[in-house]
């Protein structure tokens, strides 16, 4: 099962020339050994230089967890891509079935399922910048959440958190790292849109999962 590029040359470039002019130049020693990074998931021409430079400073992985939003409103409420691998034209991904299984058994919400991610855009533009920062192979694993309800949240956090912890277990000297794209406050004034992202970065800061929930969906974030 691959499933192939549906942005390529609108959303990022299809050229690996110009998809490197999104990176910053970076050295090695000042670059992080992160868990877990957020990424916005809108055009590049719009927020390709945010999602650049967080790429750029990350260390990379050997599996990266792609957990974004639904805009389409296909497919389940909590959909794993199954099996199979990802095409941009930068090369083809595996998807780690391993990962899948693991994270699917451990979730009472979360469904294998390729319809929702069909035409969906937030994972895919995340995956051309672990092409070009990552020289290594690696794989990946995607996931779409389509409703806002705080028990699936939690329980696909918990779900990947045991997941992970089994397959590090299993596969000593493997680096898994979690990428959640938002784009945080849309159509607003920057002002304001600081003021709101602002408020859920605390609560993002302070490890409060319920209170960033409830701050998002108060303030339509």
């Amino acid at each position: 099962m691959k499933r192939k590029a549906k942005f390529a040359g609108s959303w990022y470039p299809d050229n690996i020339k110009e998809a490197k002019k999104y990176l910053f130049d970076i050295p090695e020693d000042k670059k992080i050994d992160v868990i877990s990074c957020i990424c916005p998931h809108a055009g590049w021409m719009y927020s390709g230089k945010v999602a650049g430079e967080v790429y750029s400073l990350i260390k990379p992985a050997d599996v990266y967890i792609l957990v974004g939003p639904n805009h389409t409103g296909f497919g389940e409420n909590v959909a794993i891509y199954p099996e199979g691998s990802w095409e941009t034209p930068f090369g083809e991904l595996k998807i780690n079935s391993e990962l899948v299984e693991l994270i699917t058994k451990n979730s009472e919400f979360v469904i294998k399922d390729t319809k929702a991610h069909l035409n969906e855009h937030s994972l895919e533009i995340q995956i051309p910048f672990l092409q070009l920062i990552t020289k290594k192979d690696f794989s990946i694993v995607a996931i779409t959440v389509r409703v806002e309800d705080y028990q699936m949240c939690q329980d696909l956090g918990s779900a990947i958190s045991s997941a992970v912890k089994e397959y590090i277990k299993k596969n000593s000297g493997q680096k898994v790292v979690l990428i959640a794209s938002t784009d945080m406050t849309h159509y607003e004034p920057q002002s304001y849109a600081y003021k709101l992202d602002s408020l859920a970065i605390e609560q993002i800061l302070s490890l409060s999962p319920k209170k960033l929930f409830d701050t998002v969906i108060s303030y339509g974030i």
